[in-house]
């Protein structure tokens, strides 16, 4: 873009990821990075709770709630050795791995993955619209999945969001 103004927000941007040199996020400030994945996970069931307090932002909300299942099941996938911290996987990996690590069966799985690619990118595109029950069924959805990985890792004093 031929614009200064933008060349140097993008710089400045660029330099905060690679410097880090502002202000961590609460909860966020610990060393096991699958217990980074938990804490991210509280943190978007958080702000997506917020954000339906708000009313209006459906789409934010879903999107949010689908990071936020992710985020529990990459937790207990590297909490359990199935996925290491620096293996990047893929949306649909994620949920083929959660299958793999007995968190659920091949049904919910299936289940899983068509909401994803059904609806995630649908709402989020805007090729559909996310509306008041989709988005509430969602936040529901990542509690329950958020639970459900807890009580199976035995973790639940590590979650932030009182999910749990």
């Amino acid at each position: 873009m031929d614009n200064s103004s933008i060349e140097d927000a993008l710089d400045d941007v660029l330099e905060e990821f690679r410097t880090g040199s502002g202000e961590s996020e609460n909860g966020l400030d610990v060393d096991d990075p699958a217990l980074l994945q938990l804490r991210k996970s509280c943190r978007m069931l958080e702000a997506v709770k917020s954000l339906q307090r708000q009313n209006g932002y459906y789409t934010v909300i879903i999107e949010g709630s689908f990071a936020s299942i992710e985020r529990s099941i990459q937790f207990y996938l590297q909490e359990k050795g199935y996925l290491r911290e620096d293996e990047f996987v893929d949306h649909r990996k994620v949920y083929e791995l959660g299958e793999d690590a007995a968190l659920y069966g091949a049904d919910f799985k299936e289940k899983l993955i068509r909401l994803w690619e059904n609806n995630r990118s649908r709402t989020y595109y805007r090729e559909g619209v996310g509306t008041e029950k989709s988005a509430r069924l969602m936040v529901e959805l990542a509690e329950e999945i958020h639970r459900h990985v807890l009580q199976l890792a035995g973790e639940s004093h590590e979650c932030i969001c009182n999910t749990a």
